[in-house]
């Protein structure tokens, strides 16, 4: 049997194809689930639910009223939740000089609150046993400059993540995260047209590759299964590069 059969899966981020959401959906529908999948524009997203037999559903993260509607239209489509997925993000860069209060909400509004009100309703419906995954970065593990309203937002989600983990355990639902290097996605495809910048990665990156979203999609796999006895935890899948540094501006641009 497939490792995910019948399970009822949401995924909030899976709009663009090529995208880690529409990479996961795709994975998971290999495995038997029965896939809900959200985001805000239903005319992007309704192509890739069709490709995965899933259902479509309009969300923004930052409505409460729209993640509330999400879960529940899971459960009255399918009659139970099993797995909650959040992709939902925000690019935002600038120095702590330059950044601006709307700068840090938006990311705020976006991660952080939003993160943690996917969670609430999601956990409100979610099946005992289940699961919920939200994405981290390696931004927050390291201290890359210009990110300090992208990766503090994030940092933030993985306390709410460890916090989760102890609220929902009881219940046996698991809540992890998943913190991606620079990987090639639709949010960061304009950055490949500039060699210079994903080399400056590899460069960083003792497995010598930059992440892909099908290795997104199996560590989703893995920790939606219920072959992962494991809870609270940012899974760091940056090839390593945790354990080195980002690369500077100037070997971004190609320069010594």
């Amino acid at each position: 049997m497939a490792r995910l059969q019948d399970k009822v899966v949401v995924i909030l981020g899976a709009s663009e194809e090529g995208s880690m959401g529409a990479a996961t959906a795709k994975r998971f529908a290999e495995e038997g689930a029965k896939m809900v999948l959200a985001a805000r524009r239903l005319d992007k997203l309704q192509p890739i639910a069709d490709s995965v037999g899933g259902i479509a559903v309009a969300c923004d993260i930052t409505s409460e009223t729209d993640l509330q509607n999400l879960a529940q239209t899971a459960v009255e489509t399918y009659g139970k939740l099993d797995i909650a997925i959040n992709y939902s993000g925000v690019n935002s860069s600038s120095t702590i000089d330059e950044v601006t209060a709307e700068i840090l909400q938006q990311a705020c509004n976006v991660h952080f609150i939003g993160s943690t009100l996917f969670f609430k309703h999601m956990g409100k419906c979610l099946s005992e046993g289940g699961a919920m995954i939200t994405a981290s970065t390696l931004t927050a593990l390291l201290a890359p400059p210009g990110l300090s309203a992208y990766s503090a937002s994030k940092k933030a989600v993985d306390q709410v993540v460890r916090i989760a983990a102890v609220e929902y355990g009881a219940r046996g639902i698991r809540v992890n995260a998943i913190a991606p290097g620079f990987t090639r996605s639709a949010m960061t495809e304009g950055y490949f047209e500039y060699p210079s910048i994903p080399q400056a990665f590899i460069n960083e990156t003792p497995l010598g590759r930059l992440g892909t979203v099908d290795d997104i999609a199996n560590a989703a796999l893995w920790l939606a299964s219920d072959e992962a006895f494991i809870t609270g935890q940012v899974i760091d899948l940056s090839g390593g590069q945790s354990l080195r540094r980002t690369p500077t501006e100037q070997e971004m641009m190609g320069g010594a």
